[in-house]
């Protein structure tokens, strides 16, 4: 019995190699649009694609930005200023993006932008804390696909989600768990509901990578604002020591995050180019061994796993 499992879990695992090696044709014609692309990963995919040929245009925040892209790109990359938080500059994109596409559509759309802080104990934030999160992470994302879906389905495209392994385990307070979660559910409904006219929807799911998202240079200061915004209560309550072992774990987890950005570009291109792309692509191994699993244990067992890893504050039972 066990022999004619094996068997079966091998041929599965080569239809599976078999299908995810083929190729989408004319990739040379193919449009596709990156938002976020001033740096980390938008950055690295759109040089990625450009040297595949393919036809890509960058959304960038700032414009020196862009200009550092085109300077190591080929001319077929074009970019264009994108502020996803403001509703003209999206349908300025779009109209930008239509006028380069025209009645081939749009092949790719890569929702890539997204912060990270304000990042700390939930108590510690305010509405806006949580807001400037959501309305880049998650709100941003649902308005740049609403607009540029019309372009995507008349190609038959394909649209690419960048959550995280933190859209499946919520592992700190602050809006960026809960983009991500958002990112997750809303990519779920549209995969669903575009599989009717040919367009498919992807969500990657990086685990832990040095970007900007997780970079010292914007955490640790972060935190300490948030800290002294603080009020005494809160202070009392969680502690210095709390602050100063906060920051330890923080700058622990800038020490182990991968540099090799490509694990995860790899999982994008993936997603635009084969014939037969996955759903979900879980890119490092933290996000494989650890966060996945970790997703569909119960949460009797999860709970204990972040209290051993987490600080506790000063005042806890």
């Amino acid at each position: 019995m066990w022999l004619y499992l094996v068997a079966l879990v091998g041929m599965w695992t080569l239809l599976r190699w078999y299908r995810e090696r083929q190729v989408v044709s004319h990739l040379q014609d193919k449009y596709v649009f990156i938002t976020g692309c001033d740096s980390g990963f938008g950055n690295l995919l759109a040089r990625q694609l450009d040297r595949r040929g393919m036809r890509v245009l960058a959304a960038c925040l700032t414009e020196k930005g862009a200009e550092e892209l085109r300077s190591k790109t080929s001319d077929r990359l074009e970019s264009v200023i994108l502020d996803v938080t403001k509703t003209e500059s999206i349908v300025a994109a779009t109209q930008w993006m239509k006028e380069r596409v025209g009645n081939r559509g749009l092949w790719g759309l890569v929702n890539n932008a997204g912060i990270s802080i304000p990042l700390g104990p939930n108590e510690w934030l305010n509405k806006k804390d949580f807001a400037k999160v959501l309305d880049v992470n998650l709100l941003g994302l649902i308005e740049v696909t609403l607009n540029m879906l019309p372009s995507v389905r008349k190609a038959r495209g394909r649209v690419v989600n960048v959550s995280s392994v933190l859209g499946r385990v919520s592992l700190s307070g602050g809006g960026y768990c809960i983009s991500k979660y958002g990112v997750e559910a809303f990519s779920d409904s549209l995969r669903r509901e575009l599989s009717y006219f040919g367009v498919k929807v992807a969500i990657i799911e990086p685990g832990g990578f040095k970007t900007g998202v997780t970079s010292n240079d914007t955490l640790l200061p972060s935190v300490k604002m948030l800290w002294d915004q603080a009020s005494s209560e809160v202070k009392e309550i969680y502690g210095e020591k709390f602050l100063l072992s906060y920051l330890t774990n923080l700058n622990l987890l800038d020490q182990i995050c991968s540099e090799d950005l490509s694990l995860v570009t790899d999982c994008m291109e993936h997603a635009l180019t084969s014939c037969h792309p996955r759903t979900r692509y879980s890119a490092g191994w933290d996000a494989k061994l650890f966060y996945l699993p970790l997703s569909y244990l119960p949460n009797f067992l999860t709970d204990p796993i972040f209290y051993w890893m987490s600080v506790k504050p000063a005042k806890a039972l």
